[in-house]
């Protein structure tokens, strides 16, 4: 059985930009203090990757997957997924 996503965590940015990734998603990643995230941006949105210390083949793979995904998404190249089938996709990334 597929596993369900438990909800949507909401935060705020600081004055200074900062932003407090919430505890239950850090303990699910095992984010700590030092770990290091890529960041990428398409218009109003904000992708955060967990990686190594340095990015590894796959880290880059993935990067320009969600790359070539929004390039899809402005040119009108996509489909529509029910929630179950997206999730199931998400996971196998």
């Amino acid at each position: 059985m597929a596993k369900r996503v438990q909800g949507i965590e909401f935060t705020r940015a600081s004055s200074k930009g900062q932003i407090v990734i919430p505890t239950k998603i850090r303990k699910k990643l095992d984010i700590r203090e030092g770990t290091v995230l890529a960041v990428a941006t398409e218009k109003d949105m904000i992708v955060l990757k967990k990686v190594e210390s340095s990015l590894s083949a796959e880290d880059l793979k993935s990067l320009r997957l969600v790359e070539e995904a929004w390039k899809d998404i402005e040119e009108g190249r996509y489909g529509v997924l029910s929630k179950e089938a997206f999730f199931k996709e998400l996971k196998e990334w």
